[in-house]
């Protein structure tokens, strides 16, 4: 009686499950082994918070977009305010001549 297709596939998944759990035992066995199954699973444990952070952002985004979308609305609506010019106040600047006193003798010589 031949197999059915349904039956060959969970023999194909069967067959791979355990040739990965063979590998890992084999690889808990080498040294170093059992550090890097727990830095991978830790690493999956960071990628799966990671793109949990990541899907909160979406909703983030679509917000900040709509506000642009807004405000892009707005401000052509508003005049622009024309810039000030100030005019910097000028200041007469007295200028002094300086003396100089030159000391003579007065002695007779």
């Amino acid at each position: 009686m031949p197999r059915s297709r349904k039956t060959t596939e969970k023999d194909v998944i069967t067959k791979l499950q355990d040739a990965g759990e063979d590998a890992l035992k084999r690889l808990t066995d080498l040294p170093g082994g059992k550090a890097l199954l727990k830095t991978t699973a830790e690493l999956r444990d960071r990628l799966d918070e990671m793109a949990k952070r990541l899907r909160a952002v979406d909703p983030l985004e679509r917000r900040v977009t709509a506000l642009e979308k807004r405000l892009a609305a707005l401000e052509p609506a508003k005049s622009k305010p024309k810039a000030k010019t100030t005019s910097r106040a000028r200041t007469t600047r007295k200028t002094t001549t300086r003396r100089t006193t030159t000391r003579s003798s007065s002695g007779n010589a």
